[in-house]
């Protein structure tokens, strides 16, 4: 079983990649939501003029499995150097979103008496 290398630790390594290569000054919060939103369109665009079932099966043909796998990373990539950038700690905004998702939206029948 492969391990997963935590969070904070791929933060960690894309900011010393940036940094070897003198890229923090191009890391600005809006540079790095533009480059989030590029990726992210590279995503929508493997998916764009699939059907349903072809989208659900994308992960079957390798080629484009690899395709999904790298554009899935460059956006994570993306999102967490501008978490960081921020210093948003993008777990504890997902869970909190939950928990107010949860709020929002909940259950059906969660508020019926018994």
């Amino acid at each position: 079983m492969t391990e997963h290398p935590d969070l904070a630790g791929l933060q960690r390594r894309l900011a010393e990649f940036a940094a070897a290569r003198d890229w923090q000054p191009y890391h600005t919060p809006k540079n790095l939501v533009s480059a989030l939103s590029v990726e992210a369109s590279e995503l929508v665009e493997i998916f764009q003029w699939l059907t349903p079932e072809e989208s659900a099966r994308v992960m079957a043909d390798p080629g484009t499995a690899h395709r999904v796998t790298d554009e899935v990373a460059d956006v994570l990539a993306y999102l967490l150097q501008f978490c960081e950038v921020l210093g948003i700690d993008p777990l504890a905004a997902l869970a909190a979103k939950i928990d107010r998702n949860e709020h929002r939206f909940p259950r059906p029948g969660a508020g019926d008496a018994p």
